[in-house]
């Protein structure tokens, strides 16, 4: 992993200290990418902070996405011209902002892009996910040419999932820094 950085992408209104991805940048020093505004996310401000974070980072890159990050990803791959610096994406319980309730919460996210990532990809879903089924996870899997891992009934796999440093998503993540 040395010669890959790790970006990390937490959702809509941010990652707490318990929440897997604040235990991966403290324990092994991804960078996070951080927002203006995670309580009121604006698509063009989001797509335009992770395009500069992939220009200033130096190196390969791997994203590590979760809930609006997945989300945030794809959209980003479909316009940037840097998706090349990127050598994969660990993509974990994206959040359906096409569901009414999540439509009105976060104007301006749908509809959601679903073309398929330039680059290699690893979705993780969980059966009792409260903001996207596993079907619809399943489904942006398959359009985003991402490999499906299915967690089980582990709710949002956020902190409340209590994962800790999560070990087996930092192992899908080692994956796919050896496919390049």
């Amino acid at each position: 992993m040395g010669l890959h950085t790790v970006l990390i992408l937490p959702g809509w209104q941010g990652s707490g200290p318990d929440h897997w991805q604040m235990h991966w940048v403290r324990q092994h020093g991804g960078v996070l990418v951080e927002q203006d505004d995670w309580m009121r996310p604006r698509r063009g401000d989001w797509l335009a902070r992770l395009d500069e974070m992939v220009i200033d980072t130096p190196g390969r890159l791997v994203l590590a996405a979760h809930s609006l990050g997945c989300i945030q990803v794809a959209a980003w791959a479909a316009v940037s011209r840097h998706t090349a610096r990127v050598v994969g994406a660990l993509l974990v319980a994206p959040g359906d902002v096409e569901r009414p309730e999540l439509h009105e919460q976060l104007p301006g996210w749908s509809p959601i892009v679903r073309q398929k990532l330039l680059f290699a990809s690893i979705l993780v879903g969980s059966q009792n996910d409260p903001y996207c089924s596993a079907a619809r996870a399943q489904d942006l899997a398959r359009d985003w040419g991402a490999e499906w891992v299915d967690l089980g009934e582990a709710g949002h796999i956020n902190a409340d999932t209590q994962l800790g440093d999560w070990p087996a998503g930092r192992a899908l993540l080692n994956r796919l820094t050896k496919e390049t």
